[in-house]
Order: C-alpha cells, then structure tokens, then sequence
C-alpha cells in the first residue's frame, strides 16, 4: 500500500477566518519503507502577513515566502505527487481543512474521496490519558528529534513516517495494531457542505419573525386554561 506522510504549516489555526499554508511537506512509504526519493516540499506565499507569535513555531515569515509560489501554483503537482495513495496525517482534520480550503479557493477537484489514516486517533487509542504529539510518540519510541527546535512540514512528515511504522508494528506490519482510513470527507467538511450550511443560515434570518406580542387578554385567559388543564389533570399535566 503507497502511503503519503503529510504535514503542513500556516499562518494560524483556520482557514475559514483568512488563515493560510505556508508550507507542505510529503513523505512517500510504500511496502512499508521510506522512499527517500519521493518526498515532496514547497514553501507557499499565503498572500497575507504571518503573525510574529506564529513563525516563533515554525520560523517562516514573510520574507521567507515573500517570492515562493502561491498554493493555486503548486497544486497540480502536489496532487500528482499524492495521487492514488492514502494520507496519514497527524490530526487529519487540522491539515484537512486547509488543504481541502485551498483547492477550493484555486477551483481544483477535491479530495473527499481520498482515503485518510488520522495517527493522532491511533495513538490517543493505543495510549490513552497520555500526550500523544508527535514529540511525544517520537520519544516514546525512541525516535531521533533533536534535530527538530521548529515545526517543519518536511521534517515532521519524516517524523511521522518513523512514529507510524513503529506504531504499526515495525518493517513487519502488526496485524493486532489498527490502522484503519477513512474518506477525507468523513473526516473534514468539504467547502461546499459547508457553503450550503451557510447559506441555510442566511436564509433563517431573512425569513426569521419577530415574536408575536399578545394583547394583555389573551395572556389572562391563555394562563386561566394552563391553571384550568392543571387542576383538571390533578397536577400531573406534562408542559413541554
């Protein structure tokens, strides 16, 4: 099975209030090794700024993207690179949502259909009540990070091949670990779901009322049938 480690960086936590990738990072491992010859990397222009508290995490700012290519300009060849393969991701929905945003945004297919393995599900399975980041499961198990002082999209899709493979049993596959995929779909909502959402909620505020206002007598006699029902039902009348 070909299988794409990935990882992203942005310039904040959600693309739905303006944030934007910065970087993407891509590991192929197929017959459970490394090709270390298929990687795939690109630092990304997000066309905004990157706040300062940010690119202390991963250290790229904006001169660094100042004149790399836009999302829209890579794509294609990112989703060349990852073309017939399943995803592993740690914390799928986060690196989701961005890519699946920005393909939108550039008017390219989207990848609801791809399937996903989430390795931050499996080891919150695995070790519960425990910290299961990336730094956490590269310790775990013995994996070198030293080289890791900022979060990088390349680097820690390298990391996350090597936690993977330890966490699915080694070079030899572990029936007993659980490495099941899901369709990217199950796993983050697609912009046009979402869309359509929105535009619900729009449509509930056009046709939204103001509450009626009852004239004092109906009030008083609405009230004299509520203590008329509760009387008559000796007190065992249900509101709801």
């Amino acid at each position: 099975m070909r299988l794409i480690m990935l990882d992203t960086e942005t310039t904040g936590l959600s693309p739905q209030t303006g944030d934007r990738m910065v970087e993407i990072g891509a590991v192929e491992v197929n017959q459970r090794c490394v090709q270390e010859e298929k990687k795939f990397h690109q630092y990304i222009n997000p066309q905004r700024s990157i706040p300062d508290v940010v690119v202390r995490i991963h250290g790229i700012d904006d001169a660094k993207v100042k004149n790399e290519p836009t999302f829209a300009e890579i794509a294609p060849k990112f989703l060349e690179f990852i073309q017939g393969s399943t995803l592993v991701i740690h914390n799928a929905p986060f690196d989701l949502a961005f890519i699946i945003h920005e393909l939108a945004e550039a008017g390219l297919p989207n990848i609801g259909d791809m399937p996903v393995i989430d390795t931050l599900l499996m080891a919150r399975k695995r070790f519960p009540n425990q910290r299961n980041t990336l730094d956490a499961l590269c310790d775990r198990f013995n994996i070198e990070r030293g080289h890791r002082t900022l979060h990088g999209a390349l680097l820690d899709a390298e990391l996350l091949a090597e936690v993977y493979l330890a966490m699915t049993g080694g070079n030899q596959f572990s029936l007993t670990m659980d490495a099941e995929s899901q369709p990217a779909s199950s796993i983050i909502q697609l912009p046009a779901s979402q869309s359509a959402q929105n535009e619900q909620r729009e449509t509930s505020q056009l046709v939204r009322r103001d509450a009626l206002v009852l004239p004092e007598s109906e009030l008083q006699l609405h009230q004299a049938m509520m203590q008329r029902i509760q009387q008559e039902s000796d007190g065992k009348a249900l509101w709801i």
